[in-house]
């Protein structure tokens, strides 16, 4: 383990540190705005970056894999996101999908930069604002944004562990003596003697 693989060990590492910084500060904002699918998908995402971190930490080359296949997962997701609030074909970003019907809708809608929200007085307690003037940017530009952010990194991440588990992949977490497979019948069991 030479320097090399202590570079991208760190690499990796300031990658997930990164986008735990990131994803902490987007889940701050979906719990705001009670956007309910993202904040689900968020948790498993600070899950995955764990299994990552400790993967890098520790030279654990399954939980770096496992960080890897779920990148591919979550690039996947923000894919969505940003397909969503684009309205790219059927999907509308005026729709309840991500709050799973509660009416609520991105934070950024009616308190981003300089928004000046007005709410119906109807009785429907409706969330979502009736209309929103002033905003600095527009909140589909601000999700947009988080998301190309988080793909970048996913990005970053999926190259971190490609080149940690190449340096890794041959290690393993078991101690094996003779070299072989455990369940090969070549494979001998080595017992200490006892002395009398």
């Amino acid at each position: 383990m030479g320097s090399c693989s202590c570079t991208r060990r760190h690499f990796l590492l300031s990658i997930c540190f990164l986008q735990v910084i990131t994803i902490i500060e987007r889940q701050v904002f979906d719990f705001l705005g009670y956007m309910w699918a993202p904040i689900l998908v968020n948790f498993f995402h600070i899950l995955f970056i764990i299994f990552g971190f400790y993967g890098a930490y520790h030279f654990r080359v399954k939980y770096i894999i496992t960080y890897l296949i779920w990148n591919f997962l979550w690039i996947g997701w923000n894919t969505f996101l940003i397909c969503f609030y684009l309205n790219v074909g059927q999907l509308n970003r005026e729709s309840d999908l991500l709050s799973l019907g509660t009416g609520s809708a991105s934070w950024f809608e009616a308190n981003g930069y300089g928004c000046k929200a007005t709410y119906s007085t109807a009785a429907d307690d409706s969330l979502r604002p009736e209309r929103v003037e002033g905003c600095l940017l527009d909140y589909p530009l601000v999700e947009i944004t988080h998301s190309g952010v988080q793909c970048a990194l996913a990005l970053l991440g999926i190259l971190g562990a490609i080149l940690i588990s190449c340096i890794f992949l041959d290690e393993d977490d078991r101690f094996d003596f003779m070299n072989g497979d455990a369940k090969s019948p070549q494979h001998t069991v080595v017992h200490p003697i006892e002395a009398y």
